[in-house]
């Protein structure tokens, strides 16, 4: 697991509206990079909507969310729920393994991998500064303003 003060794993992936960010994009300025399992389910949508919902509370910190799922489900999420925030598209499980959240998980008896809900507060400089594994969706929003004073 990524701990505190670890250098945050480099990504570079494609938007809701098919353009490259990285986290490069975010230099000087603080982070949050929140792992869910799959756009517009209900925890999904709870974490995200209540993110988009303190965005005026939080400065200058971005936030960025990152799915397995692909771009153009990214877009119908974002456009259903107007949540004013890149949602990118890992459909290769990469960035959500150099960040230790594509996990083996069971439900009904099957196991499979999957998405374990985390997130992450990065400083300008690509250094983590909070570590949420296995973060409820209404604690997400909680953590961040904590984690910022606010």
């Amino acid at each position: 697991m990524l701990r505190v003060g670890d250098k945050a794993p480099p990504f570079a992936l494609v938007d809701q509206h098919g353009k490259n960010v990285s986290l490069k994009r975010f230099a000087n300025r603080k982070v949050l990079v929140y792992f869910y399992p799959k756009a517009d389910t209900p925890g999904c949508t709870e974490q995200s909507c209540l993110l988009s919902g303190i965005s005026k509370k939080i400065g200058r910190t971005a936030v960025v969310g990152i799915s397995p799922d692909a771009p153009a489900k990214q877009l119908k999420f974002d456009m259903k729920y107007d949540l004013g925030f890149p949602l990118l598209a890992d459909e290769t499980h990469s960035v959500a393994k150099a960040y230790k959240v594509w996990k083996k998980k069971s439900m009904y008896g099957r196991e499979y991998m999957g998405i374990e809900r985390s997130a992450f507060l990065i400083d300008g400089k690509g250094k983590i500064l909070c570590a949420w594994y296995k973060i409820s969706p209404k604690d997400t929003p909680k953590f961040l303003l904590e984690a910022l004073g606010k």
